[in-house]
């Protein structure tokens, strides 16, 4: 036996428990509900930088252990700290709520791609120290710029705006402000990544200045873009403008709901997957002329200048994609490992991995909070830990990779968008290889041939759509089978690591025992509990959706739509962008029957977008009421029962006719244990009518405030006449009503009601079960540090 004594095994610098120390402590500041402040994240940060970069000379061999430990609790303290500083720069950057709706003028660039819609144009402004608002300089706006303001009989035209740009705005802004739904996107969260200033608007078009032309990367992708329009006449033109440019906005929505159908969002708009492909054809090219051209060996070997060209040809294709967050991670991925094999340093694929993932964090640690990062870190490490080996057939491997990819990435996908595709699977075997190494290249061969001489790109962009057009209707009629998507219910927290612990177990090599009961780690999150009301029991969602009014209620087996929000002009879509996922979070495949208190936009513009997506058995709305579909007169004394849950309609009574607001139908819900009214927007007049013929009907537990809570209902003795413990308030944050008018407030609580408004807290919850009143607000049951509700 030898008598030479073993080093104790040590944690290297950059190694993969690093990178799990790392994200732990990013991943742990940034779901907090609060962030520390700024001095304590940088003491956690220096005090973490200290620990991780411990080197091994400078403490005794046998404290090698302790070192190690140093180490990854130090790169646990780092990551805390850097995200809190990144966390509290971009909160630093927003603008105060006291300025909001101030009018500024402001100079800068278009930095994005313009999109053009039918009423306004959309687009990513950033402001230079032009700007009459200090807190507006050096920031970046979302701006939307409107064509249907009026002066007398003049229409005010909107500008041709184009990306790279220089203009002189004046503009009216508020910080970024989202709605908070079960199952919806969260708006704040996304301007908190992209580090958004303000969101707003052109208010004076005849202001407005375009100060130089448009120049530079993006002005070019505009150009480029253009010319595929121009050169292809075929619809599939829009895709290849996607896979070649990164520019999604000829997609419309159909497109999009085919490829979420079939799973393939992540290979359109230019994926990290292309990236790569262009990465090592570059590498190729630059081994071929290392091999036609020895004497180049002299001065640099070949696998360097292989290194050096993968990562060139990454960072140029990023650049083709507006440097699109996704392609900027494969970039850093890309650049680790050609560093590696540079400094002739050979590593392990999952040291490259953790290397590249220390990276990503270091650059920007609020990367983190969006699915990209995950899903991009999940699937390479999936890969690396199921495929080891080399394998001989490329069919097999491919197949094996499908197999492992859909499986390990099914948990984090179902966790982070409430959905699965079963088509995905097939659809990705066969989009995968044709699209990336036929229909992408062909398009980026068109864009060198016209960079190098306009109009000679045109014959391989028509060569790309003809082989795209191969396969988009496979896409598109798997999209419409019994393959498309499966909507799943919101799960609890602990479901996500279940699942994952679950793909690992089914991973595992042959012959691993108790591989079936791997599937029960499953449940939690693909059947998840949903909370259904008990007989006789009760619960009422008023969702989040701005000004307007939308509140699902269900019972132990049956749900019941009362309105269904806003679809304004703008393209905002309440029915589509928060009714709907919301009644997909809660799990609901159906709805029994939906009413439309009255014809309204803010009640009645999203039933279309979720009708396109439920089934409705039965819809009211008043009699008289202007609408695009057929409906049932909703009239007083009307009555049904469901689940021991008594429904009856107050108003409006038989021949009423039809005045807007005053023709809402007014709905009562009784249960065993509690009782809630539906109001719509009655006002004073309709209110003391209720209250005239009958009092005793109009006693509840909850209440619907009327018409969001305007100063032309809750008449007093309306308010007193339902004895309500909890008052409701749909309204939109900072929307230009008003709403609610704070004396109206007063007058509910006066009455001993608690009040509770979707502006400020989000979808509102409430139970009538048999525990007692239970109200939730979603801001406060799932507070994130980034929630503008509250902010100064």
């Amino acid at each position: 036996m030898s008598n030479v004594a073993r080093t104790p095994p040590s944690v290297p610098v950059i190694g993969v428990s690093v990178a799990l120390a790392l994200l732990a402590g990013v991943v742990a500041c940034l779901w907090l509900p609060w962030l520390a402040p700024w001095w304590l994240s940088l003491l956690l940060l220096l005090v973490g930088l200290a620990g991780w970069m411990s080197r091994t000379e400078w403490v005794p061999r046998r404290s090698i252990p302790m070192l190690a430990w140093s180490r990854i609790s130090g790169a646990f303290l780092l990551g805390f700290g850097l995200a809190g500083l990144h966390g509290v720069y971009a909160l630093s950057v927003q603008l105060p709520q006291r300025l909001e709706k101030q009018e500024a003028v402001v100079q800068g660039c278009i930095i994005d791609l313009p999109v053009h819609e039918p009423r306004r144009s959309r687009f990513m402004f950033r402001v230079d120290d032009g700007a009459t608002l200090p807190e507006l300089r050096g920031r970046t706006l979302r701006l939307a710029w409107y064509d249907d303001e009026h002066r007398g009989d003049v229409r005010r035209p909107r500008f041709d705006l184009h990306a790279g740009e220089r203009w002189s705005l004046p503009v009216r802004v508020r910080a970024p402000r989202g709605l908070r739904n079960p199952g919806g996107a969260d708006a704040e969260k996304f301007a908190m990544a992209q580090r958004l200033a303000a969101t707003g608007y052109v208010y004076a078009p005849e202001m407005a200045r375009r100060l130089a032309p448009a120049q530079g990367i993006e002005a070019w992708r505009e150009r480029m873009s253009s010319s595929i329009a121009a050169q292809v006449r075929a619809p599939s033109a829009r895709f290849v403008q996607a896979l070649a440019l990164g520019d999604t906005r000829a997609l419309g929505d159909d497109d999009w709901e085919v490829l979420r159908a079939n799973g393939l969002t992540h290979l359109i708009a230019i994926s990290g997957f292309h990236v790569g492909l262009v990465a090592g054809f570059f590498a190729l090219l630059a081994r071929g002329a290392w091999w036609l051209l020895p004497m180049l060996a002299r001065r640099w070997p070949a696998p360097t200048a292989a290194a050096a060209a993968s990562v060139a040809g990454a960072s140029l294709y990023a650049a083709v994609a507006g440097f699109a967050l996704p392609t900027l991670r494969t970039v850093l991925m890309i650049a680790v490992v050609a560093a590696a094999r540079t400094w002739r340093r050979p590593a392990h694929a999952s040291q490259s991995l953790a290397q590249a993932a220390i990276v990503v964090i270091l650059v920007d640690p609020l990367s983190v909070i969006g699915a990209g990062f995950w899903l991009s870190f999940f699937g390479v490490a999936w890969l690396l830990w199921c495929l080891p080996g080399r394998e001989n057939n490329p069919v097999r491997s491919f197949l094996s990779a499908q197999g492992v990819a859909t499986l390990g990435l099914l948990p984090p996908s179902v966790a982070l968008f409430g959905q699965a595709s079963l088509a995905g699977p097939l659809a990705n075997l066969v989009a995968v290889p044709w699209w990336s190494l036929v229909v992408v290249p062909l398009a980026l061969l068109g864009l060198l041939l016209e960079a190098l001489h306009p109009g000679a790109g045109g014959w391989a962009w028509r060569w790309a759509v003809g082989c795209f057009d191969l396969t988009w209707p496979l896409f598109e009629h798997l999209a419409h089978s019994g393959l498309a998507l499966v909507w799943l219910p919101e799960a609890r927290w602990f479901a996500l690591p279940l699942a994952l612990c679950g793909a690992f177990w089914l991973l595992l090599p042959r012959g691993t025992p108790g591989k079936a009961l791997a599937a029960l780690l499953w449940l939690p999150l693909l059947l998840p509990d949903r909370d259904i009301p008990k007989h006789g029991e009760a619960e009422l969602l008023v969702v989040d959706v701005g000004q307007g009014l939308s509140v699902l209620v269900r019972t132990h087996g049956r749900t019941l739509l009362y309105d269904m929000g806003p679809a304004v002009r703008d393209g905002f879509d309440a029915g589509d962008r928060a009714v709907a996922p919301a009644l997909h979070a809660l799990g609901v495949r159906r709805v029994d029957r939906a009413v439309v208190s009255h014809g309204d936009n803010d009640h009645a513009g999203g039933f279309e977008a979720v009708h396109a997506e439920f089934p409705i058995a039965v819809t009211y709305a008043p009699d008289g009421v202007d609408l695009p579909f057929a409906t049932t007169p909703c009239l007083a004394g009307q009555r049904w029962v469901w689940d021991g849950v008594e429904f009856v309609f107050l108003h409006p009574p038989r021949y009423f006719p039809y005045l807007a607001n005053e023709s809402s139908c007014v709905l009562r819900i009784r249960g065993a244990h509690g009782s809630a009214l539906l109001t719509g927007d009655i006002g004073e007049v309709i209110e003391r009518d209720l209250v005239r013929l009958d009092a005793a009907a109009l006693r509840t537990d909850v209440v619907l405030v009327a018409h969001h809570g305007s100063s032309g209902s809750s008449d007093p003795g309306f308010v007193e006449a339902t004895h309500a413990r909890i008052a409701l308030v749909s309204s939109g944050h900072g929307n230009r009503f008003g709403h609610p008018k704070p004396e109206v407030m007063q007058r509910w609580r006066h009455a001993g009601a608690r009040t509770f408004d979707t502006s400020t807290g989000g979808a509102l919850s409430v139970g009538l079960r048999a525990g007692g009143l239970e109200v939730e607000m979603r801001r406060a049951a799932q507070p994130r540090w980034w929630d503008a509700a509250g902010r100064p």
